[in-house]
């Protein structure tokens, strides 16, 4: 018997909720699905990733403090076709990476972007499957 059902969602909490969601949005093309606000006052947008169950809870609290994030706190991870069309991509949207593009010894590139806040994304491709 699995103690867990399903993982359902990363929460992140940032200074500016507009700014981040809009990043996300224009980026990464996700959907927001759900706007709420938790009863101690959190305001909360609930992101849908593509092709994926899970979702990326942003939340805005500001009587929290502000957010500073350590450096290589954490980050999260997203699969691209192709990585120099993502690439083209957020450089005609005024972005760029933080690191790379780095290729492995699999032949997989990586790379990785800051969001507004600081919370890194690595961006991932993989080489086509080889058949035989």
């Amino acid at each position: 018997m699995s103690v867990i059902k399903k993982f359902l969602h990363t929460r992140m909490r940032v200074n500016d909720l507009e700014k981040t969601v809009d990043f996300y949005k224009e980026i990464f093309h996700l959907q927001e699905v759900k706007r709420s606000e938790s009863p101690r006052g959190s305001k909360l947008v609930f992101l849908q990733v593509p092709n994926s169950d899970e979702l990326i809870e942003i939340a805005y609290f500001p009587s929290s403090g502000p957010v500073a994030l350590q450096a290589d706190w954490m980050h999260i991870a997203f699969e691209v076709d192709d990585m120099d069309a993502f690439s083209e991509h957020i450089t005609r949207l005024g972005i760029s990476f933080s690191e790379g593009p780095t290729q492995s010894g699999s032949g997989s590139k990586f790379a990785f972007i800051d969001a507004p806040d600081g919370y890194e994304i690595e961006i991932i491709s993989y080489p086509p499957k080889q058949t035989t």
